[in-house]
């Protein structure tokens, strides 16, 4: 099904391709669920139509427990949103081009607001397992960009993105009014395939991170990139290592992203109706 190679003309054949088969022509909202999330989706809204993510040009199956393959085009009141079931990660050997394809999918689609989610390490002892937190900055520690390689095409911006504002403020203070108790906080991001040691969870503290993750921040960049605003929720599923006094385990994260869901749910709709 991939005919293009070039990933912005992928991430345009995809869309064209998600508006045949759901019948929609164009989407205000993207939505990508982390590990866990998955339950929300289906009580969400009105479901319009729902395909499996990997019939999509360019769209691997995802593979990691607690994402799901799976694509839904939903209303939410007036607003038409994409709810993408899954995501794809560096750990797993994909490029970067594939990790954000998702999100430049969903902006070809019309999306220009793009909501990132994802279960997390907290590095605060205050924040107890269960907490979302909104995310105000970010921390790419991935060592990749998608916006490395050959230079975007001429119908796209240049690679050299301002991204001192890659959280919307104004998408963040709608959640705020949805839930007014919502802490903010610095989202690490890592390559990941293996939690973090001790010492590395020092050294992101003093860096100034209060959450660190294996997602997110590579989609972030591709979203600010085509000019779409992004607001980031991240679930704070166990305590990071060094802090956590246990083992940590992808379980557990699973288990406190599903115990959450009502709260989620209530979040993810009060911003979509409010946007």
């Amino acid at each position: 099904m991939q005919r293009n190679s070039e990933p912005f003309a992928l991430a345009d054949e995809a869309a064209s391709v998600l508006a045949r088969q759901t019948g929609v022509k164009t989407h205000d909202t993207v939505v990508v669920l982390g590990s866990g999330w998955g339950e929300t989706a289906h009580e969400m809204g009105e479901i319009r139509a729902e395909l499996p993510l990997d019939q999509l040009p360019g769209f691997p199956k995802p593979s990691v427990h607690g994402h799901r393959n799976s694509a839904l085009s939903i209303e939410v009141g007036e607003v038409k949103v994409l709810v993408l079931g899954g995501r794809v990660h560096l750990y797993e050997g994909y490029p970067a081009s594939t990790v954000v394809h998702a999100v430049r999918t969903g902006i070809a689609a019309g999306c220009n607001e793009v909501i990132l989610t994802n279960a997390a390490g907290g590095l605060r002892p205050e924040w107890q397992v269960g907490q979302p937190v909104l995310i105000s900055d970010q921390l790419n520690l991935t060592g990749a960009s998608p916006l490395a390689g050959p230079e975007p095409p001429p119908n796209r911006p240049i690679r050299f993105t301002d991204l001192t504002t890659t959280y919307s403020k104004r998408l963040r203070s709608l959640a705020l009014e949805v839930d007014p108790t919502l802490p903010e906080g610095v989202y690490a991001g890592l390559l990941g395939g293996a939690f973090e040691t001790p010492a590395e969870i020092r050294m992101m503290a003093g860096f100034g991170a209060d959450l660190v993750g294996m997602s997110t921040v590579l989609e972030a960049i591709a979203a600010r990139h085509l000019g779409a605003e992004v607001l980031g929720i991240s679930l704070v599923t166990n305590a990071a290592a060094g802090i956590a006094e246990a083992e940590l385990s992808h379980e557990d994260v699973l288990e406190a992203a599903t115990e959450a869901g009502p709260r989620i749910l209530k979040l993810l709709r009060g911003v979509l109706q409010n946007r």
